[in-house]
């Protein structure tokens, strides 16, 4: 897929301020104090380009604090005075968007639960039309590009222009170290498709508790991405909603202050010089790993050839308990990655399996 003409503003001319990009505050708006205190905080770093907090809060379950509302936005609004500083928070629905504009919010965002459902998204940008505001639209809760695209699209037909993503992780069944498993290969294939496209990284929702969060902020600028959105609150412990991931503003401005803001290009030619010669055996090497794979699906071919004439089946548990074992071993000895190995072999494996089906049901390639 191409980027479909999307007409796109950069978000450091929007919030005019350079990258890294940083934007923070508390999970909820739970008080006026709360909120104002937060930010007058924040704001005393000299670290923050914008103000964020939730007004409405979708949450999982009934009975946990689901943001202030209405009422909320008045907080809001106080902090920017008491700061200078823009502010943003999440919408769901129309109704959400006309009280933002009417309070006077600088940045929306649509959030991870919306952006799954492309009825709400569209609700959305059609009350956004003829409406000049930046909005940041949230990865879907699952590991679902052609959603994420379709939000930006929907918005761009709307006639919204200043846009961005916000990578915060996928949910998975399966819980390892991080509240959402980060799958950085989409947020970056989702940049491929759409180059222009500024990427805010959220570590609070990825890492699910503040121990993990300057290792996934390093991790997203590592990747080029435009910035953070960090959540802060002035008592994190007491918080009403995701106490774990929040940090004191204190603890914000240190993260901040040690992170390594690295740039795309560099004009030291003797870089240049050894990137293009390294860059150049890469290629060599790629061209190896194609050929010698090209060959292997070829003795693949036969392979199925040979169990068809003798009625085997196509799968040999055995066998593939041997390859795992045998290459996972050899990977480890030479310095792969044992994840990384267990998963190239998989994709190979897989594809294996198709070309001897192929050949053992006769079935024709299709272009």
């Amino acid at each position: 897929m191409s980027k479909k003409g999307l007409q796109l503003e950069s978000i450091t001319s929007w919030l005019k301020a350079d990258r890294p990009i940083i934007i923070s505050g508390p999970c909820s708006a739970e008080t006026e104090e709360q909120m104002v205190e937060t930010a007058k905080q924040i704001a005393a770093t000299g670290k923050v380009h914008a103000l964020r907090a939730g007004i409405w809060k979708p949450r999982t379950r009934p009975g946990q604090y689901e943001g202030a509302g209405e009422e909320g936005l008045k907080w809001l609004i106080q902090a920017k005075k008491e700061t200078g500083l823009p502010v943003t928070t999440e919408v769901a629905n129309a109704a959400h968007v006309e009280a933002c504009l009417k309070a006077g919010v600088d940045i929306l965002w649509i959030g991870a639960r919306t952006t799954v459902n492309p009825f709400s998204v569209q609700e959305v940008a059609d009350s956004l039309k003829g409406v000049d505001i930046p909005v940041m639209i949230k990865n879907p809760i699952n590991p679902d590009l052609e959603l994420w695209l379709g939000a930006f699209e929907r918005l761009n037909k709307a006639g919204i222009t200043k846009m961005a993503a916000i990578h915060r992780g996928f949910s998975s069944f399966e819980k390892g170290p991080f509240r959402n498993a980060p799958m950085w290969d989409l947020a970056i294939e989702l940049k491929t498709r759409i180059p222009e496209l500024d990427m805010i990284c959220d570590p609070s929702h990825i890492a699910g508790n503040r121990e993990l969060i300057s290792f996934v902020s390093q991790k997203a600028l590592d990747l080029d991405m435009a910035g953070l959105m960090i959540e802060s609150h002035i008592n994190p412990d007491a918080a009403w909603s995701d106490a774990k991931q929040q940090v004191t503003p204190l603890v914000l401005g240190k993260i901040i202050s040690e992170l390594v803001a690295r740039t795309v290009s560099t004009d030291n030619k003797a870089f240049k010089d050894t990137l293009s010669l390294l860059r150049e055996q890469i290629d060599h090497l790629d061209d190896d790993i194609m050929s010698k794979m090209a060959a292997r699906m070829k003795i693949s071919e036969k392979i199925g050839q040979y169990k068809k004439e003798n009625n085997v089946t196509i799968l040999q548990v055995t066998r593939w308990e041997e390859i795992v074992q045998t290459r996972v071993s050899l990977g480890k000895a030479m310095g792969l990655d044992t994840g990384f190995t267990r998963d190239l072999l998989r994709l190979v494996h897989h594809e294996s399996i198709q070309v001897q089906e192929k050949v053992m049901n006769n079935i024709e390639e299709r272009v």
